[in-house]
């Protein structure tokens, strides 16, 4: 039966997929992600319905249009197959209960945002908005009030602690080192995992993930910007996954450390 749910979780994790490539796609370009109907960025060639099965019409397209042959993104399949992939890595971790929830809501904003942030270094509002209002109305739901508000403090706490380390690093490099939606994303952040402890390892861990990345981009194009947003989400992610036991000791040195 587990594993018939991952499955099924799976199959639904890739359509999810599908769709979160056209909202990372066209909300940076202030475009309807509800209409027009898919369409090939090249030749503007309408989908039909087996043109858009996840991931297998990719494969036996052989990653091109059908109409003029051009070749298509490779975030179509990659966000799809991750979608999936996660979704069903979050239910054999979390089973069928309210952070299995929160784990879905997170994974659905990496994925947008590592198609949006890629493509155009950009984290849409309305993303943030939206999710945040679905972690809040969950925490209600499945929680109560106390961790509803608690939740929403610590991601005030972080949504400043963000802006703070950007007003810092401007004043120290003489540039714009943070985008608005990276300190936003902090709020998001501090919703989900509803500790500060637990935001400003985050903070420390996308870091550390982000570090090779940037440094591979600096000697390759000899520039620093790089999407910060996906590397915040995949390390509240991965401290959202940890097993209760070694958030405790993260806690506590984070209280020796706030000391």
């Amino acid at each position: 039966m587990e594993v018939f749910n991952s499955i099924v979780i799976f199959i639904i994790g890739i359509t999810f997929g599908s769709f979160y490539n056209v909202v990372g796609f066209r909300l940076p370009k202030g475009k309807s992600i509800v209409k027009p109907a898919s369409s090939c960025p090249n030749c503007k060639h309408m989908l039909k319905w087996y043109e858009l099965i996840p991931i297998l019409s990719f494969i036996i397209q052989g990653g091109k249009c059908r109409a003029c042959k051009i070749k298509l993104s490779l975030f179509y399949p990659v966000i799809e197959f991750l979608t999936g992939a996660l979704f069903a890595v979050s239910y054999m971790i979390f089973g069928f209960t309210w952070e299995f929830i929160i784990s879905l809501l997170i994974v659905s904003f990496f994925n947008i945002i590592l198609v949006s942030d890629i493509t155009y270094y950009i984290i849409p509002d309305e993303v943030t908005i939206v999710l945040s209002i679905f972690v809040i109305i969950t925490k209600i739901v499945m929680l109560d009030m106390r961790e509803v508000v608690i939740s929403i403090v610590v991601g005030l706490i972080l949504f400043l602690v963000m802006y703070s380390i950007m007003l810092l690093g401007n004043k120290i490099f003489k540039k714009e080192t943070l985008g608005g939606g990276d300190i936003k994303l902090m709020f998001f952040v501090g919703l989900v995992l509803g500790f500060i402890e637990d935001g400003l390892v985050t903070i420390f861990l996308s870091s550390l993930l982000a570090f090779v990345p940037s440094l591979v981009l600096l000697l390759k194009k000899r520039t620093h910007i790089l999407p910060f947003g996906p590397f915040i989400v995949l390390a509240a992610l991965i401290i959202f996954w940890l097993p209760v036991d070694i958030k405790e000791v993260i806690r506590v040195f984070g209280n020796i450390y706030g000391r």
